[in-house]
């Protein structure tokens, strides 16, 4: 090779071009072990060259969707009460009258009061000063309390959801009632035949005793339930949907969602399509009066359909063990969560100027919302249990 611009034919030729080795007596002779003995490189997991910069951004790892809570409707707490019609005027004593005779004797339907309080369910965070003052410098979360603010509205709704959604066996307490309750049926579900009915009271609601098996048969205040024999896990049939939309009718209702868990919602899909009965689908919009269809209006989201119902999922559906999610046919026009106080965000601490309130060099924050979930008509609604 002559200079830099002949042939490089070998990896010495690369090394005397871009290594600038001279000529004659003066030329560098290359070993091959001159750029290959031990060192000791500077790595990217080298002690303190490297430090990853995680930003500000909060990418979450969690489902928090409360889409029970999101398709119930919501109203103002006018009265804690209300007063129910729990049987017909006596249909025995007839009415038709003959020519000038006596007129029949008087009859009444049955009514009854029902009454509850409104609950309050709160969740609140506490921040330190020096947390707080660190975390808008190096590599912190920014403003740290619009983060835990932003994490602790979705952590309270969604415990909301979950409440909602608790099942028979637990009694609400001094939390929301839950759908699962609301939708028992105290004769059907006896404790003696269901292990997740640990006693007779676990039926009772607002300030109703419910009688179960000593009453003799289903009463006024028990919803449409179809269960597996002695909670016998089943399959869910087409049949098994058509009949509680029947039973429903039947009763009087009108089912305006249905609402499960994404298992039960992937196996109906999949009793529909031997049959070739495709899925509706329906774009609806959760709002304060529940869920809506809004044909030709692009907003809400897409969800399946079954007899024109919306079927709408969550995450938190409870289940038999081993078993599938249940299902529940609801009648919005007379179940509805009714509002004290909406959801309210509360702040107090060093940052908003009274450190005194808590007591502490700090920042405390509390989301709470007051009110109760309300059936008027439980025989309007209904649910479909013990799903293998």
């Amino acid at each position: 090779m002559s200079g830099s611009t002949g042939y490089i034919r070998t990896i010495e030729d690369m090394e005397r071009l871009y290594y600038g080795a001279g000529t004659g007596n003066n030329a560098w002779a290359y070993s091959g072990t001159d750029l290959l003995k031990a060192d000791s490189p500077m790595m990217s997991s080298t002690a303190g060259t490297y430090q990853a910069i995680f930003g500000r951004k909060v990418w979450s790892q969690l489902n928090q969707e409360f889409n029970a809570f999101s398709v119930i409707p919501k109203k103002p707490w006018e009265k804690s009460g209300w007063r129910v019609t729990t049987a017909k005027a006596d249909f025995t004593k007839g009415g038709g009258v003959g020519e000038n005779a006596t007129l029949p004797e008087t009859t009444k339907p049955t009514f009854q009061h029902v009454s509850t309080k409104p609950k309050t369910v709160a969740h609140s965070f506490d921040l330190s000063e020096t947390a707080m003052f660190l975390a808008d410098k190096d590599d912190g979360l920014g403003d740290a309390r619009a983060v835990m603010k932003m994490e602790m509205a979705k952590h309270h709704t969604e415990h909301i959801n979950k409440m909602l959604l608790e099942d028979l066996d637990t009694p609400a307490g001094n939390d929301f009632e839950s759908l699962d309750r609301i939708t028992s049926n105290s004769f059907i579900e006896d404790h003696t035949a269901f292990a997740d009915v640990s006693a007779e009271s676990d039926h009772n609601i607002y300030s109703l005793t419910r009688a179960g098996k000593t009453a003799g048969s289903a009463q006024w205040y028990d919803a449409q339930v179809d269960a597996g024999a002695s909670s016998a896990q089943r399959a869910l049939t087409l049949n098994t949907l058509d009949g509680m939309f029947r039973k429903v009718w039947e009763a009087g209702g009108q089912p305006k969602v249905i609402l499960t868990g994404y298992d039960t919602l992937e196996t109906i899909q999949q009793l529909l399509q031997p049959q070739q009965r495709f899925v509706e689908m329906k774009r609806v919009v959760p709002g304060v009066n529940g869920v809506k269809g809004v044909p030709g209006i692009q907003g809400g989201f897409m969800v399946a359909t079954y007899n024109g119902v919306p079927i709408i999922p969550s995450k938190d559906i409870h289940k038999e063990a081993g078993g599938a999610s249940r299902l529940y046919f609801l009648d919005t026009d007379y179940l509805w969560f009714t509002t004290a106080k909406p959801t309210l965000y509360h702040e107090s601490g060093i940052e908003t100027g009274d450190p005194f309130g808590i007591n502490r060099l700090g920042q405390m924050g509390m989301f709470h919302t007051m009110g109760e979930l309300i059936c008027t008509f439980f025989k309007a609604s209904g649910k479909i249990r013990d799903l293998s």
